[in-house]
Protein backbone atom coordinates (compact mmCIF):
# COMPACT_ATOMS: atom_id res chain seq x y z
CA UNK A 1 0.00 0.00 0.00
CA UNK A 2 0.92 3.39 -0.42
CA UNK A 3 1.06 6.69 1.99
CA UNK A 4 -0.69 9.96 0.47
CA UNK A 5 2.83 11.07 -1.29
CA UNK A 6 3.21 8.07 -3.25
CA UNK A 7 5.63 5.90 -1.28
CA UNK A 8 5.14 2.47 -0.78
CA UNK A 9 4.22 0.67 2.33
CA UNK A 10 2.49 -2.34 3.72
CA UNK A 11 0.63 -4.01 6.66
CA UNK A 12 3.51 -4.50 8.87
CA UNK A 13 2.32 -7.96 10.69
CA UNK A 14 -0.36 -10.68 9.68
CA UNK A 15 -0.71 -13.63 11.04
CA UNK A 16 1.51 -15.27 14.31
CA UNK A 17 4.73 -16.79 12.65
CA UNK A 18 5.94 -20.06 13.15
CA UNK A 19 9.09 -20.75 15.05
CA UNK A 20 11.33 -20.85 11.82
CA UNK A 21 9.86 -17.92 9.96
CA UNK A 22 10.39 -15.91 13.54
CA UNK A 23 14.09 -17.30 13.56
CA UNK A 24 14.91 -16.51 10.00
CA UNK A 25 13.39 -13.22 10.86
CA UNK A 26 15.83 -12.29 13.85
CA UNK A 27 19.18 -14.08 12.42
CA UNK A 28 18.78 -13.88 9.02
CA UNK A 29 17.17 -10.47 8.09
CA UNK A 30 19.79 -8.57 9.79
CA UNK A 31 22.25 -9.80 7.55
CA UNK A 32 20.38 -9.41 4.57
CA UNK A 33 18.95 -6.15 4.83
CA UNK A 34 20.18 -2.72 3.35
CA UNK A 35 21.12 0.13 5.02
CA UNK A 36 19.93 3.38 3.26
CA UNK A 37 21.55 5.50 5.97
CA UNK A 38 24.81 4.78 4.85
CA UNK A 39 25.97 5.56 1.59
CA UNK A 40 25.95 2.38 -1.36
CA UNK A 41 28.88 0.45 -1.95
CA UNK A 42 31.18 2.26 -5.35
CA UNK A 43 30.25 -0.90 -7.16
CA UNK A 44 26.66 -2.02 -6.01
CA UNK A 45 27.49 -5.65 -7.00
CA UNK A 46 29.50 -5.78 -3.60
CA UNK A 47 26.39 -5.63 -2.19
CA UNK A 48 26.23 -9.14 -2.64
CA UNK A 49 28.86 -12.56 -1.40
CA UNK A 50 29.35 -13.98 -5.03
CA UNK A 51 30.15 -12.17 -8.23
CA UNK A 52 27.17 -10.97 -10.01
CA UNK A 53 26.48 -9.55 -13.10
CA UNK A 54 23.65 -7.29 -13.03
CA UNK A 55 21.10 -6.66 -10.41
CA UNK A 56 17.55 -6.53 -9.89
CA UNK A 57 15.33 -5.10 -8.04
CA UNK A 58 11.62 -5.89 -7.17
CA UNK A 59 9.32 -3.93 -5.24
CA UNK A 60 6.39 -5.36 -3.03
CA UNK A 61 6.99 -8.95 -3.70
CA UNK A 62 4.32 -10.08 -1.14
CA UNK A 63 4.81 -13.66 -1.23
CA UNK A 64 8.20 -13.86 -2.64
CA UNK A 65 7.14 -16.14 -5.56
CA UNK A 66 8.63 -14.29 -7.96
CA UNK A 67 11.96 -12.81 -6.21
CA UNK A 68 12.34 -16.68 -5.35
CA UNK A 69 12.06 -17.58 -8.99
CA UNK A 70 13.91 -14.76 -10.15
CA UNK A 71 17.19 -15.36 -7.89
CA UNK A 72 17.20 -19.36 -8.20
CA UNK A 73 16.98 -18.98 -12.25
CA UNK A 74 19.86 -16.57 -12.14
CA UNK A 75 22.65 -17.39 -9.48
CA UNK A 76 25.06 -14.59 -10.92
CA UNK A 77 21.92 -11.68 -10.89
CA UNK A 78 22.07 -10.39 -7.51
CA UNK A 79 18.12 -9.63 -6.51
CA UNK A 80 16.51 -6.82 -4.28
CA UNK A 81 13.14 -7.44 -2.71
CA UNK A 82 11.03 -4.83 -0.86
CA UNK A 83 8.63 -5.63 1.52
CA UNK A 84 7.57 -4.26 4.39
CA UNK A 85 4.71 -7.00 4.96
CA UNK A 86 6.44 -9.20 8.11
CA UNK A 87 4.88 -12.08 6.65
CA UNK A 88 6.53 -12.07 3.43
CA UNK A 89 10.02 -11.41 4.40
CA UNK A 90 9.35 -14.28 6.26
CA UNK A 91 8.18 -16.56 3.83
CA UNK A 92 11.32 -15.32 1.82
CA UNK A 93 13.94 -15.60 4.42
CA UNK A 94 12.86 -18.91 5.18
CA UNK A 95 13.43 -19.87 1.21
CA UNK A 96 16.71 -18.48 1.39
CA UNK A 97 18.12 -20.47 4.93
CA UNK A 98 16.75 -23.22 3.28
CA UNK A 99 18.04 -23.50 0.09
CA UNK A 100 20.72 -21.58 0.45
CA UNK A 101 20.76 -19.24 -1.97
CA UNK A 102 23.09 -16.19 -2.01
CA UNK A 103 21.96 -13.24 -4.33
CA UNK A 104 19.22 -12.16 -2.94
CA UNK A 105 19.12 -8.51 -0.80
CA UNK A 106 16.22 -7.37 1.05
CA UNK A 107 14.55 -4.15 2.59
CA UNK A 108 11.61 -3.56 4.96
CA UNK A 109 10.87 0.20 4.65
CA UNK A 110 9.95 2.92 2.07
CA UNK A 111 10.70 1.81 -1.56
CA UNK A 112 11.36 5.66 -2.42
CA UNK A 113 14.04 5.59 0.70
CA UNK A 114 16.04 2.80 -1.17
CA UNK A 115 15.03 4.16 -4.81
CA UNK A 116 16.44 7.55 -3.81
CA UNK A 117 19.44 5.47 -2.30
CA UNK A 118 20.56 3.51 -5.18
CA UNK A 119 22.90 5.32 -7.60
CA UNK A 120 21.86 5.97 -10.70
CA UNK A 121 21.97 3.23 -13.82
CA UNK A 122 22.37 0.83 -11.24
CA UNK A 123 19.41 -1.59 -12.35
CA UNK A 124 19.28 -4.01 -15.05
CA UNK A 125 15.48 -4.14 -14.27
CA UNK A 126 12.64 -3.36 -11.63
CA UNK A 127 9.42 -5.47 -11.65
CA UNK A 128 6.31 -3.68 -9.20
CA UNK A 129 4.19 -6.80 -9.64
CA UNK A 130 -0.08 -6.51 -9.10
CA UNK A 131 0.34 -3.56 -6.56
CA UNK A 132 -2.33 -2.19 -4.77
CA UNK A 133 -4.73 -0.39 -7.37
CA UNK A 134 -6.24 2.07 -4.88
CA UNK A 135 -9.11 1.50 -7.08
CA UNK A 136 -11.49 4.66 -5.38
CA UNK A 137 -10.75 7.70 -7.27
CA UNK A 138 -10.07 9.51 -4.26
CA UNK A 139 -7.49 6.79 -3.31
CA UNK A 140 -5.78 7.05 -6.46
CA UNK A 141 -3.41 9.32 -5.53
CA UNK A 142 -1.97 6.61 -3.02
CA UNK A 143 -0.56 4.14 -5.91
CA UNK A 144 2.93 3.66 -6.04
CA UNK A 145 2.87 5.03 -9.89
CA UNK A 146 3.08 8.32 -9.76
CA UNK A 147 5.28 10.50 -12.22
CA UNK A 148 7.94 11.17 -9.67
CA UNK A 149 7.99 7.40 -8.53
CA UNK A 150 8.44 7.03 -12.79
CA UNK A 151 11.18 9.06 -13.16
CA UNK A 152 12.70 7.69 -9.71
CA UNK A 153 12.70 4.54 -11.98
CA UNK A 154 14.05 6.03 -15.06
CA UNK A 155 17.45 7.07 -12.53
CA UNK A 156 17.98 4.09 -11.47
CA UNK A 157 17.69 2.12 -14.64
CA UNK A 158 20.93 1.57 -16.95
CA UNK A 159 20.32 1.89 -20.50
CA UNK A 160 18.46 -0.76 -22.13
CA UNK A 161 17.16 -1.72 -18.54
CA UNK A 162 13.08 -2.40 -17.74
CA UNK A 163 10.81 -1.39 -15.47
CA UNK A 164 8.20 -3.99 -15.96
CA UNK A 165 4.30 -3.82 -14.11
CA UNK A 166 1.95 -6.39 -13.90
CA UNK A 167 -1.47 -5.85 -12.76
CA UNK A 168 -5.38 -7.15 -13.18
CA UNK A 169 -7.04 -4.23 -12.95
CA UNK A 170 -7.54 -2.45 -16.18
CA UNK A 171 -7.77 1.22 -14.62
CA UNK A 172 -4.48 1.21 -12.85
CA UNK A 173 -2.89 -0.93 -16.20
CA UNK A 174 -4.26 2.64 -18.01
CA UNK A 175 -3.07 4.32 -15.72
CA UNK A 176 0.85 3.85 -15.99
CA UNK A 177 0.67 3.36 -19.42
CA UNK A 178 -0.11 7.06 -19.09
CA UNK A 179 2.40 7.56 -16.08
CA UNK A 180 5.19 6.02 -18.01
CA UNK A 181 4.43 7.71 -21.27
CA UNK A 182 5.18 10.94 -19.76
CA UNK A 183 8.50 9.81 -19.37
CA UNK A 184 11.11 10.92 -22.26
CA UNK A 185 13.51 7.81 -20.92
CA UNK A 186 10.93 5.53 -20.87
CA UNK A 187 9.38 3.27 -23.84
CA UNK A 188 6.52 0.86 -23.87
CA UNK A 189 7.88 -1.88 -25.74
CA UNK A 190 4.24 -2.67 -27.18
CA UNK A 191 1.33 -0.40 -28.76
CA UNK A 192 -1.63 -1.93 -27.34
CA UNK A 193 -2.76 -3.00 -23.95
CA UNK A 194 -4.29 -6.15 -25.33
CA UNK A 195 -0.56 -7.00 -27.07
CA UNK A 196 0.43 -7.43 -23.24
CA UNK A 197 -2.27 -9.70 -21.98
CA UNK A 198 0.16 -12.49 -22.15
CA UNK A 199 2.98 -13.17 -19.03
CA UNK A 200 6.30 -12.59 -19.62
CA UNK A 201 8.68 -15.97 -20.51
CA UNK A 202 10.11 -16.08 -17.35
CA UNK A 203 7.03 -15.51 -15.46
CA UNK A 204 6.14 -18.17 -12.87
CA UNK A 205 2.98 -17.21 -11.77
CA UNK A 206 1.86 -16.54 -8.43
CA UNK A 207 -1.20 -17.71 -5.86
CA UNK A 208 -2.35 -14.14 -6.62
CA UNK A 209 -2.37 -14.05 -10.49
CA UNK A 210 -4.19 -17.60 -10.29
CA UNK A 211 -6.76 -16.02 -7.86
CA UNK A 212 -7.59 -13.47 -10.11
CA UNK A 213 -7.77 -15.47 -13.72
CA UNK A 214 -10.23 -17.60 -11.28
CA UNK A 215 -12.60 -14.05 -10.88
CA UNK A 216 -12.59 -13.45 -14.42
CA UNK A 217 -10.20 -10.65 -14.23
CA UNK A 218 -7.43 -10.15 -17.36
CA UNK A 219 -4.15 -9.72 -16.06
CA UNK A 220 -1.91 -6.74 -18.69
CA UNK A 221 2.22 -7.59 -18.44
CA UNK A 222 3.79 -4.08 -19.48
CA UNK A 223 7.55 -3.67 -19.64
CA UNK A 224 8.98 -0.12 -20.88
CA UNK A 225 12.51 0.06 -21.98
CA UNK A 226 14.90 2.67 -20.70
CA UNK A 227 16.50 5.15 -23.32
Amino acid sequence: MQHSDGSFFGRRKGKTLRPAQREAVERLLPVLLLDVSTPPPERLEALFPDPVGDIRLEIGFGGGEHLLHAARSAPRTGCIGVEPFENGMAKVLAAIRREGLRNIRLFDRDAVLLLDWLPAGALSRLDLLFPDPWPKTRHRKRRFVTAENIERIARVLQPGGVFRFASDVETYVKWTVREAAGNPRLVWTADTVEACRGPWADWPGTRYEEKAKAEGRRAAYLSFRRA
